[in-house]
């Protein structure tokens, strides 16, 4: 089954959020490490760019800390494009856990594919339509490697040195870093940030 595209960054509380979208959809998807967001400015910073640039659809659970998290981004966002996608109050658990959270609802993760695209689409989010990569040809995986920045020696520390430079969260992981990256920039604005860097180093 083909996954379906969509065009704004989704916000997750967490990487079980993020892997059950993540079998269906092909999207830009952010976690915010649940109640992590609160302590780090970097994730807000992040946030408030993605919304200006790609918008934003923010899908925390039903629950009171779900509620919590969505209204600190809330006041976090002044500008860009945030859509709130909210999936239904479901009794349950997820099956990875042993018995169900605090208030027996199921979360994110517990959701089947046609809910998560319901609560998409009546948000407003802009589903199956054009790719990400608004000009041009998005920074690929080889090209990190090429760069320096994956799967070489000191690769993890020019990493890092990016996500400095760029004020991205430090716990992204390369993969992530790579999605972000390609959210936010063109490929050739990538490419004139990174090879500036090495010139100067």
């Amino acid at each position: 089954m083909d996954k379906i595209s969509v065009a704004e960054t989704i916000i997750v509380e967490g990487r079980y959020d993020k892997n059950t979208l993540s079998q269906f959809l092909d999207a830009n998807i952010i976690e915010t490490s649940g109640f992590g967001v609160f302590k780090s400015p970097e994730t807000d910073e992040l946030i408030r760019a993605l919304a200006k640039k790609t918008g934003v659809v923010v899908l925390t659970d039903s629950d009171g800390a779900g509620f919590v998290i969505r209204n600190h981004i809330r006041g976090a966002v002044s500008e860009g494009r945030v859509l709130h996608a909210y999936i239904p109050e479901i009794p349950g658990r997820e099956r990875r856990k042993t018995r169900a959270g605090a208030e027996g609802l199921l979360g994110v993760e517990g959701m089947d594919r046609e809910t998560i695209l319901k609560a998409l689409r009546d948000c407003g989010a802009t589903l199956g339509g054009e790719s990400r990569g608004e000009s041009g040809e998005p920074l690929t995986k080889s090209d990190m490697y090429a760069l320096g920045l994956s799967g070489g020696k000191g690769s993890a520390q020019a990493r890092d040195a990016l996500k400095k430079k760029l004020g991205l969260p430090s716990k992204l992981t390369a993969n992530a870093l790579l999605d972000v990256l390609n959210a936010l920039y063109s490929r050739e604005e990538l490419m004139a940030l990174i090879t500036e860097d090495a010139e100067r180093g």
